[in-house]
């Protein structure tokens, strides 16, 4: 059975992805720091799908819980067939309202958690000729959002990248660009869901859905319906003087 590697999986996009890759008959291997609502998950799953699902609790923010992550990843033994980076978290906060700690673990977790994961599983994919590797990132990475969309820029830049360096191995590197999506990312913020329009509030598993669909396409990005498209294709023209006027959409 192939088997993926998911952070982050305990609710929102992570638990969709969690849900329908088991339900693909995908093996799993759930990351997360709650190890409670990992357990539940995983009984859930295993239950409903009868696949294998495998607990590693870590903090993606600790340097040496997320080696135990890398470790896993490294394993030749059993190999991780799809790594889905989409562990993360947001301030709702402009830069200096922020304690310059809680900057920085977010960093940890957006940026170097991905880039350590990505580099403990490419080498074994790259060895077997065939991989997957999903990173989650945001239509905010086209925007001037403060050290979020920065983090995320990073990220698309990483996978565009790795996307174009290891097709010729096998792998396929997808880059996953959502915009506001009705998951508990915007609850643990204390951002309320009329903080943006109706319009521009996505369902996870559609979301999920696609996502997949586009890397099985190997599609270097996934931007989701065709209002999140607009929005990056505008971000490319349009002057960043206007583009910051929208800085406090999604905040309140």
């Amino acid at each position: 059975m192939p088997r993926a590697l998911v952070t982050g999986p305990t609710a929102g996009i992570g638990h969709s992805f969690a849900v329908q890759l088991a339900g693909r008959g995908h093996d799993l291997v759930l990351v997360a720091r709650d190890q409670q609502r990992l357990e539940e998950v995983a009984g859930d799953l295993r239950e409903r799908f009868g696949v294998a699902v495998e607990v590693l609790v870590a903090d993606l923010a600790d340097r040496d819980q997320l080696v135990r992550v890398e470790q896993r990843l490294a394993d030749r033994s059993s190999p991780v067939d799809l790594l889905v980076n989409n562990a993360g978290f947001g301030l709702k906060g402009r830069f200096l309202d922020n304690d310059v700690a809680a900057e920085t673990a977010m960093l940890d977790v957006l940026v170097t958690a991905v880039v350590r994961l990505m580099h403990a599983a490419l080498g074994p994919m790259v060895e077997r000729g065939h991989g997957q590797v999903l990173n989650v990132s945001s239509v905010a990475s086209f925007l001037p959002r403060g050290s979020y969309s920065a983090a995320k820029a990073y990220v698309n830049k990483l996978g565009e990248w790795a996307a174009a360096e290891y097709a010729p191995h096998g792998v396929t590197v997808t880059t996953l660009c959502p915009g506001f999506v009705r998951t508990e990312f915007h609850e643990r913020m204390d951002v309320g869901q009329d903080s943006a329009p109706d319009f521009l509030w996505l369902d996870a598993d559609d979301l999920v859905r696609t996502a997949l669909a586009d890397l099985e396409k190997g599609k270097v990005y996934s931007i989701p319906s065709a209002r999140y498209k607009a929005i990056a294709g505008a971000a490319r023209v349009v002057p960043r003087g206007v583009l910051q006027r929208f800085q406090s959409l999604g905040r309140k």
